[in-house]
């Protein structure tokens, strides 16, 4: 650890910058190479700007880490990447296309999958069911009344959950599940549309510190695997220092700092924001 309490960097130093795409690209043009590109963002609520002017740009792979104190505004960046909310002004680019204004489910088609900080599964139905609804919506089957549901999907869904270590619980009322594998269910769920960027809102709220490095890792390895890019806001550091690749740090709505773990770690700014008091810089 140390004076800010966060781990010290290990591998994380060493890990491939797959989010290096980004970096060249002219302030204020899309790059059609990233996945994921959002220019000059803003967001007010009454005299609040709870997004003041945020560029992100997130290569295909990539395993982005968004930190900041409590109301620094992550939540909210989350909330108009998705469409949940509509930005003031600002743009935002998705697979090289403007998306700006499109709503939820649109994007969700377009291949960008989300999970919240509150749970959100159909309680009452299986596992395996839950994961196969959202198969059923992604193929547009959603609509059929005449063919049972439990005929469509069946591999699929067992697939999916195998994937986050949820086989064994296929057959078990959601509701019931631990509030662990309740995230891992989301997780299948998100899968389950077949997503280029997944959007993650504070994947380990709730959990024990074990099950935090669990679903991270799980996290890390998708990502890894499949190249499917991820985006997560994180309050844990040592969940942070253990898989993001890059880091974007915000304060009162801004991104105050961007890079790879240790020269985050390093920023004098980030510093003073984490700490409440001015930061040491190098002699």
């Amino acid at each position: 650890m140390d004076a800010l309490g966060w781990p010290a960097l290990g591998n994380s130093e060493r890990k491939t910058d797959r989010s290096a795409i980004g970096r060249g690209v002219a302030p204020g043009r899309p790059d059609g190479r990233l996945v994921l590109h959002a220019l000059g963002l803003r967001k007010h609520f009454g005299g609040v700007q709870a997004v003041s002017g945020v560029d992100l740009a997130v290569a295909p792979g990539d395993l982005r880490a968004i930190i900041g104190p409590n109301g620094a505004g992550k939540t909210t960046l989350f909330n108009l990447l998705s469409g949940d909310l509509a930005h003031d002004s600002g743009r935002i680019y998705f697979a090289g296309e403007e998306v700006s204004g499109l709503r939820p489910h649109e994007l969700c088609r377009r291949g960008m999958g989300r999970t919240f900080q509150i749970t959100s599964i159909f309680r009452r139905l299986t596992a395996l069911d839950n994961v196969r609804t959202a198969l059923l919506s992604h193929h547009r089957r959603h609509y059929n009344v005449l063919i049972p549901a439990r005929r469509f999907y069946r591999d699929e869904a067992f697939g999916l959950l195998e994937r986050v270590g949820l086989r064994e619980q296929a057959d078990k009322p959601s509701g019931i599940l631990a509030h662990g594998d309740q995230r891992r269910l989301e997780m299948a769920i998100a899968l389950a549309s077949a997503p280029r960027l997944l959007l993650l809102d504070e994947p380990t709220a709730g959990m024990a510190p074990r099950e935090r490095h669990e679903i991270v890792a799980l996290v890390a390895a998708i990502a890894r695997d499949t190249g499917l890019a991820v985006v997560f806001t994180e309050h844990d550091m040592d969940v942070v220092f253990a898989v993001a690749a890059r880091i974007t740090v915000l304060h009162q709505g801004a991104v105050i700092a961007e890079g790879p773990p240790a020269e985050v770690r390093a920023d004098p700014e980030v510093q003073r924001v984490y700490l409440g008091q001015p930061a040491t810089r190098p002699r």
